[in-house]
Protein backbone atom coordinates (compact mmCIF):
# COMPACT_ATOMS: atom_id res chain seq x y z
CA UNK A 1 0.00 0.00 0.00
CA UNK A 2 1.07 3.58 -0.50
CA UNK A 3 -0.52 6.87 0.38
CA UNK A 4 -2.05 9.01 -2.31
CA UNK A 5 -1.16 12.68 -2.76
CA UNK A 6 -1.13 14.49 0.58
CA UNK A 7 -3.67 17.12 -0.40
CA UNK A 8 -6.08 14.55 -1.86
CA UNK A 9 -5.79 12.36 1.24
CA UNK A 10 -6.27 15.37 3.54
CA UNK A 11 -9.38 16.53 1.70
CA UNK A 12 -10.77 13.01 1.82
CA UNK A 13 -10.07 12.81 5.57
CA UNK A 14 -11.91 16.09 6.21
CA UNK A 15 -14.90 14.90 4.23
CA UNK A 16 -14.98 11.58 6.06
CA UNK A 17 -14.95 13.35 9.44
CA UNK A 18 -17.96 15.41 8.37
CA UNK A 19 -19.91 12.48 6.90
CA UNK A 20 -19.25 9.94 9.64
CA UNK A 21 -19.81 12.38 12.52
CA UNK A 22 -23.20 13.30 11.07
CA UNK A 23 -24.23 9.73 10.20
CA UNK A 24 -23.12 8.17 13.47
CA UNK A 25 -24.48 11.00 15.60
CA UNK A 26 -21.28 11.69 17.54
CA UNK A 27 -17.84 13.21 16.84
CA UNK A 28 -15.39 11.02 14.94
CA UNK A 29 -11.71 11.49 14.23
CA UNK A 30 -10.14 10.01 11.10
CA UNK A 31 -6.48 9.37 10.36
CA UNK A 32 -4.95 10.11 6.95
CA UNK A 33 -6.49 7.64 4.46
CA UNK A 34 -4.15 5.30 2.58
CA UNK A 35 -4.97 4.49 -1.01
CA UNK A 36 -5.09 0.85 -2.09
CA UNK A 37 -3.91 -0.48 -5.45
CA UNK A 38 -6.11 -1.51 -8.34
CA UNK A 39 -9.57 -0.35 -9.40
CA UNK A 40 -10.10 1.03 -12.89
CA UNK A 41 -13.38 2.87 -12.19
CA UNK A 42 -13.11 3.59 -8.45
CA UNK A 43 -10.63 4.77 -5.89
CA UNK A 44 -10.40 2.63 -2.75
CA UNK A 45 -8.90 3.99 0.48
CA UNK A 46 -8.48 2.51 3.95
CA UNK A 47 -8.48 4.50 7.19
CA UNK A 48 -9.18 4.29 10.91
CA UNK A 49 -12.10 6.10 12.53
CA UNK A 50 -11.98 6.83 16.26
CA UNK A 51 -15.04 7.50 18.43
CA UNK A 52 -14.10 10.69 20.30
CA UNK A 53 -16.34 9.74 23.25
CA UNK A 54 -14.53 6.57 24.28
CA UNK A 55 -11.52 6.26 21.97
CA UNK A 56 -12.85 3.10 20.28
CA UNK A 57 -11.14 2.66 16.93
CA UNK A 58 -12.49 0.93 13.86
CA UNK A 59 -10.81 0.20 10.55
CA UNK A 60 -12.93 1.18 7.56
CA UNK A 61 -12.75 1.39 3.76
CA UNK A 62 -14.19 4.06 1.48
CA UNK A 63 -14.80 3.61 -2.23
CA UNK A 64 -15.23 6.74 -4.34
CA UNK A 65 -16.25 6.91 -7.98
CA UNK A 66 -13.67 8.33 -10.36
CA UNK A 67 -14.63 10.87 -13.03
CA UNK A 68 -15.83 8.92 -16.06
CA UNK A 69 -16.61 5.83 -13.95
CA UNK A 70 -19.37 3.33 -14.67
CA UNK A 71 -21.97 5.20 -12.61
CA UNK A 72 -22.63 8.82 -11.69
CA UNK A 73 -25.97 8.63 -9.88
CA UNK A 74 -24.67 7.78 -6.42
CA UNK A 75 -23.96 4.62 -4.46
CA UNK A 76 -26.83 4.58 -1.98
CA UNK A 77 -28.62 1.84 -3.96
CA UNK A 78 -25.46 -0.21 -3.72
CA UNK A 79 -25.39 0.25 0.04
CA UNK A 80 -28.98 -0.97 0.38
CA UNK A 81 -28.17 -3.89 -1.91
CA UNK A 82 -25.24 -4.92 0.31
CA UNK A 83 -27.53 -4.90 3.33
CA UNK A 84 -30.02 -7.12 1.47
CA UNK A 85 -27.20 -9.46 0.42
CA UNK A 86 -26.12 -9.83 4.04
CA UNK A 87 -29.67 -10.77 5.03
CA UNK A 88 -29.67 -13.37 2.24
CA UNK A 89 -26.50 -14.99 3.56
CA UNK A 90 -23.97 -13.67 1.05
CA UNK A 91 -20.52 -12.81 2.45
CA UNK A 92 -20.28 -9.00 2.32
CA UNK A 93 -18.70 -6.16 4.28
CA UNK A 94 -20.93 -4.21 6.68
CA UNK A 95 -22.10 -0.87 5.25
CA UNK A 96 -21.32 2.11 7.51
CA UNK A 97 -22.37 5.07 5.31
CA UNK A 98 -23.36 5.88 1.75
CA UNK A 99 -23.52 9.07 -0.29
CA UNK A 100 -27.28 9.53 0.16
CA UNK A 101 -27.71 13.30 0.32
CA UNK A 102 -23.94 13.84 0.44
CA UNK A 103 -22.65 13.13 -3.07
CA UNK A 104 -20.48 16.28 -3.09
CA UNK A 105 -18.89 16.00 0.35
CA UNK A 106 -16.21 13.54 -0.77
CA UNK A 107 -15.98 14.82 -4.32
CA UNK A 108 -18.15 12.12 -5.86
CA UNK A 109 -20.38 9.12 -5.12
CA UNK A 110 -19.02 7.04 -2.24
CA UNK A 111 -19.59 4.07 0.03
CA UNK A 112 -18.01 3.50 3.47
CA UNK A 113 -17.74 -0.11 4.69
CA UNK A 114 -16.14 -2.09 7.48
CA UNK A 115 -12.65 -3.32 6.66
CA UNK A 116 -12.44 -7.09 6.10
CA UNK A 117 -9.01 -8.71 6.20
CA UNK A 118 -8.09 -10.65 3.11
CA UNK A 119 -6.51 -10.61 -0.34
CA UNK A 120 -8.00 -9.69 -3.71
CA UNK A 121 -4.97 -9.69 -6.03
CA UNK A 122 -5.58 -12.56 -8.49
CA UNK A 123 -1.96 -13.58 -9.06
CA UNK A 124 -1.51 -14.09 -5.32
CA UNK A 125 -4.78 -15.95 -4.87
CA UNK A 126 -4.05 -18.25 -7.80
CA UNK A 127 -0.36 -18.89 -7.15
CA UNK A 128 0.78 -18.19 -3.58
CA UNK A 129 1.20 -21.14 -1.25
CA UNK A 130 -0.55 -19.18 1.51
CA UNK A 131 -3.85 -19.58 -0.39
CA UNK A 132 -3.40 -23.21 -1.49
CA UNK A 133 -5.99 -24.52 0.95
CA UNK A 134 -8.43 -21.74 0.05
CA UNK A 135 -8.06 -22.39 -3.69
CA UNK A 136 -9.18 -25.98 -3.26
CA UNK A 137 -12.68 -24.90 -2.23
CA UNK A 138 -13.12 -21.49 -3.83
CA UNK A 139 -15.04 -22.59 -6.93
CA UNK A 140 -17.70 -24.21 -4.73
CA UNK A 141 -17.71 -21.27 -2.31
CA UNK A 142 -18.20 -18.91 -5.25
CA UNK A 143 -21.17 -20.96 -6.42
CA UNK A 144 -22.70 -20.86 -2.92
CA UNK A 145 -22.18 -17.09 -2.69
CA UNK A 146 -23.93 -16.59 -6.03
CA UNK A 147 -26.86 -18.75 -4.91
CA UNK A 148 -27.23 -16.47 -1.87
CA UNK A 149 -27.09 -13.35 -4.05
CA UNK A 150 -29.71 -14.76 -6.41
CA UNK A 151 -32.00 -15.44 -3.42
CA UNK A 152 -32.29 -11.72 -2.68
CA UNK A 153 -35.94 -10.76 -3.29
CA UNK A 154 -35.85 -8.32 -6.24
CA UNK A 155 -38.43 -6.14 -4.49
CA UNK A 156 -36.11 -5.58 -1.51
CA UNK A 157 -33.96 -3.09 -3.44
CA UNK A 158 -35.53 -0.29 -5.44
CA UNK A 159 -33.62 1.22 -8.33
CA UNK A 160 -32.34 -1.92 -10.06
CA UNK A 161 -33.12 -2.11 -13.78
CA UNK A 162 -33.15 -5.11 -16.13
CA UNK A 163 -31.03 -4.05 -19.13
CA UNK A 164 -31.21 -5.58 -22.59
CA UNK A 165 -27.50 -6.17 -22.89
CA UNK A 166 -27.01 -7.08 -26.54
CA UNK A 167 -28.52 -3.77 -27.60
CA UNK A 168 -26.86 -1.91 -24.74
CA UNK A 169 -23.36 -2.93 -25.75
CA UNK A 170 -24.02 -2.45 -29.45
CA UNK A 171 -25.04 1.11 -28.60
CA UNK A 172 -21.88 1.59 -26.53
CA UNK A 173 -19.73 0.57 -29.50
CA UNK A 174 -21.52 3.20 -31.58
CA UNK A 175 -21.27 5.82 -28.84
CA UNK A 176 -17.49 5.47 -28.64
CA UNK A 177 -17.02 5.26 -32.40
CA UNK A 178 -15.37 1.87 -32.05
CA UNK A 179 -15.44 -0.28 -35.20
CA UNK A 180 -14.65 -3.87 -34.21
CA UNK A 181 -15.64 -6.55 -36.74
CA UNK A 182 -15.01 -9.30 -34.17
CA UNK A 183 -17.56 -7.78 -31.80
CA UNK A 184 -20.08 -7.40 -34.62
CA UNK A 185 -19.68 -11.12 -35.34
CA UNK A 186 -20.28 -11.78 -31.66
CA UNK A 187 -23.37 -9.58 -31.56
CA UNK A 188 -24.91 -11.41 -34.51
CA UNK A 189 -24.23 -14.78 -32.83
CA UNK A 190 -25.72 -13.56 -29.56
CA UNK A 191 -28.86 -12.35 -31.32
CA UNK A 192 -29.25 -15.64 -33.20
CA UNK A 193 -28.69 -17.85 -30.14
CA UNK A 194 -30.43 -15.88 -27.41
CA UNK A 195 -31.76 -18.25 -24.69
CA UNK A 196 -35.37 -18.07 -23.49
CA UNK A 197 -35.97 -15.36 -20.89
CA UNK A 198 -36.29 -16.36 -17.23
CA UNK A 199 -37.82 -14.49 -14.26
CA UNK A 200 -35.62 -11.67 -13.02
CA UNK A 201 -33.18 -12.23 -10.17
CA UNK A 202 -30.76 -9.85 -8.50
CA UNK A 203 -27.49 -10.17 -10.42
CA UNK A 204 -24.17 -8.99 -8.97
CA UNK A 205 -22.94 -8.03 -12.44
CA UNK A 206 -19.20 -8.19 -11.70
CA UNK A 207 -18.70 -11.41 -9.74
CA UNK A 208 -15.13 -12.39 -10.63
CA UNK A 209 -11.65 -13.09 -9.36
CA UNK A 210 -10.37 -9.70 -8.25
CA UNK A 211 -13.69 -8.77 -6.66
CA UNK A 212 -13.56 -11.62 -4.16
CA UNK A 213 -11.86 -11.00 -0.81
CA UNK A 214 -10.16 -14.22 0.24
CA UNK A 215 -8.33 -15.37 3.35
CA UNK A 216 -6.33 -18.57 3.93
CA UNK A 217 -9.62 -20.13 5.02
CA UNK A 218 -11.49 -19.19 1.85
CA UNK A 219 -14.01 -16.59 0.65
CA UNK A 220 -14.67 -13.77 3.12
CA UNK A 221 -16.50 -11.07 1.14
CA UNK A 222 -17.88 -10.25 -2.29
CA UNK A 223 -16.86 -6.72 -3.32
CA UNK A 224 -17.69 -4.09 -5.95
CA UNK A 225 -21.43 -4.18 -6.53
CA UNK A 226 -21.64 -1.12 -8.79
CA UNK A 227 -22.84 -3.08 -11.83
CA UNK A 228 -25.65 -4.93 -10.00
CA UNK A 229 -29.00 -5.15 -11.76
CA UNK A 230 -31.91 -7.51 -12.42
CA UNK A 231 -31.50 -10.30 -14.92
CA UNK A 232 -30.80 -13.95 -15.63
CA UNK A 233 -28.83 -15.53 -12.75
CA UNK A 234 -26.79 -17.45 -15.35
CA UNK A 235 -25.19 -14.10 -16.21
CA UNK A 236 -23.12 -14.13 -13.00
CA UNK A 237 -22.06 -17.74 -13.53
CA UNK A 238 -21.04 -17.05 -17.13
CA UNK A 239 -19.16 -13.87 -16.14
CA UNK A 240 -17.17 -15.81 -13.53
CA UNK A 241 -16.10 -18.18 -16.34
CA UNK A 242 -14.90 -15.44 -18.74
CA UNK A 243 -11.28 -16.17 -19.58
CA UNK A 244 -10.05 -12.73 -18.48
CA UNK A 245 -10.88 -13.63 -14.86
CA UNK A 246 -8.78 -16.82 -14.92
CA UNK A 247 -5.55 -14.79 -15.01
CA UNK A 248 -3.56 -17.44 -16.81
CA UNK A 249 -5.02 -20.42 -14.94
CA UNK A 250 -6.47 -23.29 -16.99
CA UNK A 251 -9.42 -23.60 -14.58
CA UNK A 252 -12.58 -22.23 -16.16
CA UNK A 253 -14.32 -21.16 -12.95
CA UNK A 254 -12.47 -17.96 -12.06
CA UNK A 255 -9.13 -19.75 -12.32
CA UNK A 256 -9.92 -21.73 -9.16
CA UNK A 257 -11.49 -24.95 -10.41
CA UNK A 258 -13.59 -26.68 -13.07
CA UNK A 259 -17.00 -25.28 -13.86
CA UNK A 260 -18.57 -28.44 -12.41
CA UNK A 261 -17.42 -27.39 -8.93
CA UNK A 262 -18.88 -23.91 -9.37
CA UNK A 263 -22.25 -25.36 -10.41
CA UNK A 264 -22.15 -27.99 -7.64
CA UNK A 265 -21.64 -25.29 -5.00
CA UNK A 266 -24.44 -23.28 -6.59
CA UNK A 267 -26.84 -26.26 -6.50
CA UNK A 268 -25.88 -27.27 -2.95
CA UNK A 269 -26.77 -23.75 -1.78
CA UNK A 270 -30.17 -23.84 -3.47
CA UNK A 271 -29.41 -22.42 -6.92
CA UNK A 272 -30.77 -23.88 -10.16
CA UNK A 273 -27.73 -24.46 -12.43
CA UNK A 274 -28.18 -23.39 -16.07
CA UNK A 275 -27.76 -25.81 -18.95
CA UNK A 276 -24.45 -25.68 -20.90
CA UNK A 277 -25.88 -23.68 -23.83
CA UNK A 278 -27.24 -20.95 -21.55
CA UNK A 279 -23.96 -20.79 -19.64
CA UNK A 280 -21.98 -20.57 -22.90
CA UNK A 281 -24.23 -17.76 -24.15
CA UNK A 282 -23.60 -15.73 -21.00
CA UNK A 283 -19.88 -16.46 -21.12
CA UNK A 284 -19.85 -15.10 -24.68
CA UNK A 285 -21.95 -12.10 -23.64
CA UNK A 286 -19.59 -11.46 -20.74
CA UNK A 287 -16.55 -11.69 -23.00
CA UNK A 288 -18.00 -9.14 -25.41
CA UNK A 289 -19.07 -6.97 -22.49
CA UNK A 290 -15.58 -6.85 -20.97
CA UNK A 291 -14.11 -6.07 -24.40
CA UNK A 292 -16.43 -3.08 -24.80
CA UNK A 293 -15.73 -1.99 -21.23
CA UNK A 294 -12.02 -2.00 -22.07
CA UNK A 295 -12.81 0.47 -24.86
CA UNK A 296 -14.81 2.61 -22.44
CA UNK A 297 -12.08 2.63 -19.80
CA UNK A 298 -9.34 3.47 -22.31
CA UNK A 299 -11.53 6.32 -23.56
CA UNK A 300 -11.59 7.72 -20.02
CA UNK A 301 -7.81 8.12 -20.31
CA UNK A 302 -7.78 9.26 -23.94
CA UNK A 303 -10.33 12.02 -23.31
CA UNK A 304 -8.54 13.28 -20.20
CA UNK A 305 -11.24 12.38 -17.67
CA UNK A 306 -8.71 10.32 -15.75
CA UNK A 307 -5.17 10.03 -17.09
CA UNK A 308 -3.77 6.63 -16.16
CA UNK A 309 -1.22 4.23 -17.65
CA UNK A 310 -3.45 1.42 -16.39
CA UNK A 311 -6.47 2.68 -18.31
CA UNK A 312 -4.34 3.32 -21.41
CA UNK A 313 -3.02 -0.25 -21.31
CA UNK A 314 -6.53 -1.67 -20.91
CA UNK A 315 -7.33 -0.40 -24.40
CA UNK A 316 -4.94 -2.96 -25.86
CA UNK A 317 -6.69 -5.78 -23.99
CA UNK A 318 -9.60 -5.50 -26.42
CA UNK A 319 -7.87 -7.99 -28.74
CA UNK A 320 -7.81 -10.60 -25.95
CA UNK A 321 -11.59 -10.44 -25.69
CA UNK A 322 -11.99 -10.56 -29.46
CA UNK A 323 -9.91 -13.76 -29.52
CA UNK A 324 -11.87 -15.29 -26.64
CA UNK A 325 -15.20 -14.39 -28.21
CA UNK A 326 -14.30 -15.85 -31.60
CA UNK A 327 -13.06 -19.02 -29.89
CA UNK A 328 -16.43 -19.41 -28.15
CA UNK A 329 -18.20 -18.89 -31.47
CA UNK A 330 -16.01 -20.96 -33.77
CA UNK A 331 -13.64 -23.12 -31.75
CA UNK A 332 -9.88 -23.58 -32.36
CA UNK A 333 -8.00 -21.81 -35.15
CA UNK A 334 -4.55 -22.71 -36.58
CA UNK A 335 -3.37 -19.19 -37.55
CA UNK A 336 0.03 -18.47 -36.03
CA UNK A 337 1.09 -14.79 -36.10
CA UNK A 338 4.67 -13.71 -36.67
CA UNK A 339 6.54 -13.51 -33.37
CA UNK A 340 8.70 -10.58 -32.33
CA UNK A 341 12.46 -11.21 -32.24
CA UNK A 342 13.51 -8.05 -30.42
CA UNK A 343 15.10 -6.58 -33.54
CA UNK A 344 14.76 -2.87 -34.36
CA UNK A 345 13.94 -2.87 -38.11
CA UNK A 346 13.80 0.89 -38.59
CA UNK A 347 16.80 2.82 -39.88
CA UNK A 348 18.36 4.91 -37.17
CA UNK A 349 19.72 8.18 -38.58
CA UNK A 350 19.67 9.64 -35.06
CA UNK A 351 22.41 7.38 -33.77
CA UNK A 352 22.37 4.91 -30.94
CA UNK A 353 20.68 3.98 -28.76
CA UNK A 354 17.90 3.38 -31.25
CA UNK A 355 14.22 3.81 -30.39
CA UNK A 356 13.97 0.12 -29.51
CA UNK A 357 17.10 0.26 -27.37
CA UNK A 358 15.81 3.31 -25.51
CA UNK A 359 12.54 1.54 -24.81
CA UNK A 360 14.48 -1.47 -23.59
CA UNK A 361 16.33 0.73 -21.11
CA UNK A 362 13.10 2.30 -19.87
CA UNK A 363 11.57 -1.15 -19.46
CA UNK A 364 14.54 -2.29 -17.37
CA UNK A 365 14.21 0.77 -15.15
CA UNK A 366 10.49 0.19 -14.66
CA UNK A 367 11.25 -3.41 -13.74
CA UNK A 368 13.53 -2.14 -10.96
CA UNK A 369 10.75 0.19 -9.75
CA UNK A 370 8.21 -2.63 -9.86
CA UNK A 371 10.42 -4.89 -7.76
CA UNK A 372 11.32 -2.18 -5.25
CA UNK A 373 7.97 -0.51 -4.58
CA UNK A 374 4.81 -2.09 -3.18
CA UNK A 375 1.19 -1.08 -3.60
CA UNK A 376 -0.24 1.21 -6.23
CA UNK A 377 3.07 2.60 -7.53
CA UNK A 378 4.54 -0.88 -7.90
CA UNK A 379 1.43 -2.06 -9.73
CA UNK A 380 1.55 0.88 -12.15
CA UNK A 381 5.27 0.31 -12.72
CA UNK A 382 4.43 -3.26 -13.72
CA UNK A 383 1.77 -1.99 -16.14
CA UNK A 384 4.12 0.64 -17.56
CA UNK A 385 6.86 -1.95 -18.15
CA UNK A 386 4.36 -4.07 -20.06
CA UNK A 387 3.37 -1.04 -22.16
CA UNK A 388 7.01 -0.33 -23.05
CA UNK A 389 7.50 -3.94 -24.16
CA UNK A 390 4.31 -3.68 -26.23
CA UNK A 391 5.56 -0.57 -28.02
CA UNK A 392 8.86 -2.30 -28.83
CA UNK A 393 6.96 -5.20 -30.42
CA UNK A 394 4.78 -2.80 -32.41
CA UNK A 395 7.87 -1.07 -33.83
CA UNK A 396 9.07 -4.43 -35.13
CA UNK A 397 5.83 -6.16 -36.16
CA UNK A 398 3.47 -3.28 -36.93
CA UNK A 399 4.24 -2.47 -40.58
CA UNK A 400 3.96 -6.07 -41.82
CA UNK A 401 0.84 -6.75 -39.74
CA UNK A 402 -0.81 -3.61 -41.16
CA UNK A 403 -0.14 -4.90 -44.68
CA UNK A 404 -1.69 -8.30 -43.94
CA UNK A 405 -4.71 -6.63 -42.36
CA UNK A 406 -5.25 -4.44 -45.43
CA UNK A 407 -5.12 -7.52 -47.67
CA UNK A 408 -7.75 -9.29 -45.55
CA UNK A 409 -10.05 -6.28 -45.71
CA UNK A 410 -9.64 -6.16 -49.49
CA UNK A 411 -10.53 -9.84 -49.74
CA UNK A 412 -13.79 -9.02 -47.97
CA UNK A 413 -14.45 -5.96 -50.12
CA UNK A 414 -14.06 -3.51 -47.24
CA UNK A 415 -12.08 -0.30 -47.25
CA UNK A 416 -11.47 -0.36 -43.51
CA UNK A 417 -12.65 -1.87 -40.23
CA UNK A 418 -15.62 0.48 -40.04
CA UNK A 419 -16.90 -0.67 -43.44
CA UNK A 420 -16.45 -4.33 -42.54
CA UNK A 421 -18.16 -3.88 -39.16
CA UNK A 422 -21.10 -2.14 -40.85
CA UNK A 423 -21.40 -4.92 -43.44
CA UNK A 424 -21.42 -7.62 -40.75
CA UNK A 425 -24.08 -5.75 -38.77
CA UNK A 426 -26.21 -5.35 -41.91
CA UNK A 427 -26.01 -9.10 -42.60
CA UNK A 428 -24.12 -8.67 -45.88
CA UNK A 429 -21.75 -11.53 -45.01
CA UNK A 430 -24.24 -13.93 -43.44
CA UNK A 431 -23.71 -16.39 -46.33
CA UNK A 432 -19.97 -16.70 -45.56
CA UNK A 433 -19.59 -15.96 -41.87
CA UNK A 434 -17.13 -18.82 -41.40
CA UNK A 435 -14.74 -17.25 -43.93
CA UNK A 436 -15.16 -13.82 -42.34
CA UNK A 437 -14.39 -15.22 -38.89
CA UNK A 438 -11.15 -16.80 -40.17
CA UNK A 439 -9.90 -13.52 -41.65
CA UNK A 440 -11.00 -11.35 -38.73
CA UNK A 441 -9.44 -13.75 -36.26
CA UNK A 442 -6.11 -13.69 -38.10
CA UNK A 443 -5.98 -9.90 -37.72
CA UNK A 444 -6.93 -10.22 -34.05
CA UNK A 445 -4.02 -12.59 -33.51
CA UNK A 446 -1.63 -10.22 -35.27
CA UNK A 447 -2.77 -7.57 -32.79
CA UNK A 448 -2.22 -10.01 -29.93
CA UNK A 449 1.32 -10.74 -31.13
CA UNK A 450 2.00 -7.10 -30.19
CA UNK A 451 -0.26 -6.72 -27.16
CA UNK A 452 0.10 -10.12 -25.48
CA UNK A 453 2.27 -12.69 -27.31
CA UNK A 454 1.11 -16.26 -26.99
CA UNK A 455 -2.31 -15.37 -25.60
CA UNK A 456 -4.03 -17.62 -28.14
CA UNK A 457 -1.87 -20.66 -27.50
CA UNK A 458 -4.21 -22.57 -25.17
CA UNK A 459 -7.13 -21.81 -27.50
CA UNK A 460 -5.78 -23.96 -30.34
Amino acid sequence: MSAGGGSAASRLRDGLVEVLSRRLGHPVEVDLPVRLSGGASRETWTFTAVDVRDGAARRLVVQRERPGGMRSSGMDVEGRLLAAAARSGAPVAEVVATDAGDTEVLGGPFLVMAHVDGETIPRRLLRDEAFAAARAGLARQAGAALAAIHRIPPGDVDGLARPEQVGQFRDLLDQFGAAHPAFELGLRWLEANRPPEVPASVVHGDFRTGNLLVGPDGLRAVLDWELSHLGDPAEDLGWFCVRAWRFGSPNRAGGFGPVGELLAGYAEAGGDPPDPDRLRWWEAMGTLKWGVMCIVQASTHLHGLHRSVELAAIGRRVAENEEDLLHLLAGPDPYEPVAATGADPRPAPFGRPSAGELLEAVGEYLGDVRDGVEGRLGFHARVAANVVAMVRREIELGPAAAGRHAARLAALGAADDAALAAAIRAGDHDDRLDDVIVLVRASVRDALAVANPGYWEDQR
